[in-house]
């Protein structure tokens, strides 16, 4: 018999790759293997004595006061002027009794006047240092309404979840030595494959040397005699059928193509400045024509001058924790705010305008042909519409973008079914009075009214 060479080649790869998977798992046991190191009860004890109650997490004593109270009082009366966290037309208020005596504050918040009238050194220094900025009196307040402020403003600064998560999740990998990463075991499963691989490629090759070596003839595929290609071309009906197949289809993506020339739905640019009409329209609840006032009384609905922003950022030059989102942090949006503050050129430190400004290059997303007319007045007043019918779900969009085709068939159809809000309009009540008669309905659309004529929008 003819002798085979490497006839054990199989059974050796196999044993190599079993003890190289075991060696892997006995590898990752021992980095899941616990690493507990507690601290003893006197090392506890000396880590608190040295951190302090608030490091080793053990609450401060506070002072008297509701805080639940005071922060809604300081919402109320206080924030219009005062942030906790950074100076605003007056003084950042964190910590603020560790800087103040009690006594003192309660004089200056009930009547700061007087107490500048009085020449008090500190009431003096933060007059001046805050622009001369008078603080409205509140004598309403009580002696407890203050000390439940306090107690709000004097309370620390909260660290965020997602801070507090990772803190805790660092300190348990150092505890715990690490997990076993993903990585690793979609590693090592690919690398079980590739010798599964191997091994099925080396037992097939060592089977047929056996084969050969012992006479048996190994099955061959038949070779066809003629190519489907070949059948196929030499099929002048299945020819032609493909043929006029491939030209209507081609045709009509071709025509969809060609209709969406000049059409943007969808556009959705990155402006210099990032704006969340979510948090504007949405969160806080802003109507559309604060901003754009022009859209009331012409044409184009404008763009918002940077000085109809600082309206309010004038004094909010952070946002709230819980306006960030997974994707745009705390620390995004107040970047953003900061972008606002120098092109109007605010010093948000002295609380005034320096006199540097910057252009701010706003990219439109609406854009209709020249050749199209369009009055932001004669449908936002005139006809009612709301300005979500055209510009979609304005207050869910973080980012706008233009949500309706705006082709000459979207407007048409739209006319064919809005109806003309006649309520209270002089200039209607004949013309809709006549052409009722004539169409025999109460309501008369505004395709009715002559809205679908050609000169209605191109002249």
């Amino acid at each position: 018999m003819k002798k085979v060479k490497y006839r054990h080649s199989a059974a050796r790869i196999v044993f190599f790759s079993v003890s190289l998977f075991f060696s892997f798992n006995a590898l990752l046991l021992a980095q899941e293997a616990p690493q507990d190191s507690p601290l003893s009860t006197d090392e506890a004890d000396r880590q608190e004595t040295v951190q302090g109650p608030q490091e080793s997490n053990v609450e401060a004593p506070t002072s008297g006061g509701d805080e639940a109270a005071g922060k809604e009082l300081f919402n109320t009366l206080c924030a219009a002027c005062h942030k906790l966290d950074g100076n605003s037309i007056g003084p950042a208020l964190r910590g603020v009794g560790d800087r103040r005596d009690t006594e003192w504050l309660h004089s200056w918040i009930k009547n700061s006047q007087a107490l500048i009238a009085s020449g008090d050194e500190h009431a003096v220094e933060i007059f001046n240092e805050f622009n001369q900025v008078a603080m409205p009196p509140f004598p309403q307040l009580s002696d407890s309404d203050i000390d439940n402020i306090l107690a709000y403003v004097n309370a620390p600064k909260a660290v965020p979840q997602e801070q507090q998560a990772g803190t805790a999740a660092s300190g348990d990998a150092a505890q715990g030595g690490g997990g076993v990463s993903t990585d690793i075991l979609l590693g090592i499963l690919a690398f079980v494959l590739l010798m599964l691989l191997v091994i099925l490629y080396l037992v097939n090759k060592t089977l047929r040397r056996f084969a050969v070596a012992s006479g048996v003839e190994l099955p061959v595929k038949e070779k066809r005699a003629k190519p489907i290609w070949k059948s196929f071309v030499e099929n002048q009906f299945l020819v032609i059928v493909t043929a006029v197949i491939l030209v209507l289809v081609g045709s009509y993506f071709a025509y969809g193509w060609m209709m969406q020339v000049g059409v943007d739905k969808g556009y959705q640019p990155i402006q210099p400045i990032h704006f969340s009409h979510r948090i504007h329209a949405g969160d806080n609840q802003i109507e559309c024509k604060f901003c754009h006032s022009s859209a009331r009384v012409s044409k184009t609905s404008g763009i918002p001058s940077l000085n109809v922003c600082m309206n309010c950022h004038k004094s909010i030059s952070e946002v709230a924790e819980a306006t960030a989102t997974e994707e745009y942090s705390k620390e995004f949006y107040d970047g953003e705010i900061a972008k606002l503050y120098d092109a109007v050129g605010w010093d948000v430190s002295q609380q005034a305008y320096t006199g540097e400004t910057e252009p701010v290059k706003w990219i439109r997303i609406h854009n209709l042909p020249d050749f199209a007319y369009f009055n932001h007045s004669q449908h936002v007043e005139v006809g009612g519409i709301a300005c979500q019918t055209c510009h979609g779900p304005v207050e869910e969009m973080e980012i706008m973008y233009q949500n309706a085709p705006l082709t000459m068939g979207w407007c048409v159809n739209c006319h064919r079914e809005t109806n003309v809000r006649t309520a209270g309009n002089e200039y209607y009540e004949k013309v809709h009075e006549e052409l009722s008669k004539k169409y025999g309905v109460e309501e008369l659309t505004v395709a009715q009214m002559g809205g679908i004529e050609c000169a209605k929008c191109h002249y």
